[in-house]
């Protein structure tokens, strides 16, 4: 049996999970030239097997709950997703408020208020490395006390 076809390795990819265009044509690289795998990933989009909407869709649908908009926004765009779609999927897709989000990752994670200054700046940093936003760490960490009074 011979060397799969670029468009063997593409299907196989895409079986797997989705792929945004340029993850898959930066796996595909290795195996064709520049103009075979842009031919490869026009056919792909075109059958609708590959689609950068519906995977940021997925992708923020899936991690919108552990992370804030300011990750996710990186996360897409370090894949190749268009600032347009990625604005899509994030109002299509975060129906939680990003305040609300935040609250449930706090909580899962410490559950208590910080009882002094170094604790604040631990959970505060914990949260900003999930994405969130500083006004939003600040309210959450600002209404904490109030929760457990």
């Amino acid at each position: 049996m011979g060397e799969p076809s670029l468009r063997e390795r593409a299907l196989r990819h895409l079986a797997r999970r989705d792929h945004s265009r340029q993850e898959l044509a930066r796996k595909l690289s290795p195996y064709g030239s520049a103009d075979e795998i842009e031919a490869v990933l026009d056919r792909m989009t075109e059958l609708g097997l590959q689609s950068d909407p519906r995977y940021a869709e997925a992708l923020v649908r899936s991690k919108a709950s552990r992370y804030g908009s300011t990750r996710l926004r990186h996360e897409l765009a370090r894949r190749g997703i268009e600032r347009n779609l990625i604005d899509e999927a994030i109002e299509h897709e975060c129906v939680v408020s990003e305040l609300d989000r935040a609250r449930a990752v706090w909580q899962s994670r410490f559950g208590t208020s910080p009882a002094d200054r170094r604790e604040w700046a631990r959970q505060a940093r914990f949260l900003q490395t999930r994405g969130f936003s500083t006004d939003v760490i600040c309210k959450l960490l600002k209404e904490a006390p109030d929760e457990s009074a």
